[in-house]
């Protein structure tokens, strides 16, 4: 990763304008901020507000794989397998944690089948 510090504050600043949706539709381009992209490390509410939509979109993945087929449900499984490590690459650490959560959030799901 880029030693320059701003470089990871970027996918953080285009968070609302990038894709997802509001009641009445897609939402519009966040509004200009006053003074460029956002300096230093997230502050502990803007933590709490990623925490928080991060916690609602996995309830959300939840409930439609809890109504998806079975080979939906296999499809997520695959996926989740596919960016486990493979013989021959290097296991890193977020890579395992997150198919780990993949699977755990299908497993969730399936708690709910009618």
């Amino acid at each position: 990763m880029p030693e320059d510090d701003t470089l990871p504050e970027e996918p953080l600043a285009r968070w609302d304008d990038e894709g997802g949706a509001e009641p009445d539709g897609p939402q519009a381009r966040a509004p200009e901020r006053e003074g460029g992209a956002p300096t230093g490390p997230p502050s502990p509410a803007e933590w709490a507000e990623m925490r928080t939509r991060v916690i609602a979109l996995e309830n959300l993945v939840i409930a439609l794989l809890a109504t998806a087929s079975d080979s939906q449900r296999a499809l997520a499984r695959k996926m989740a397998d596919y960016i486990a490590p493979r013989p021959g690459f290097t296991s890193h650490r977020l890579t395992v944690h997150a198919a780990h959560r993949m699977s755990d959030l299908i497993g969730r799901a399936e708690r709910f089948e009618d």
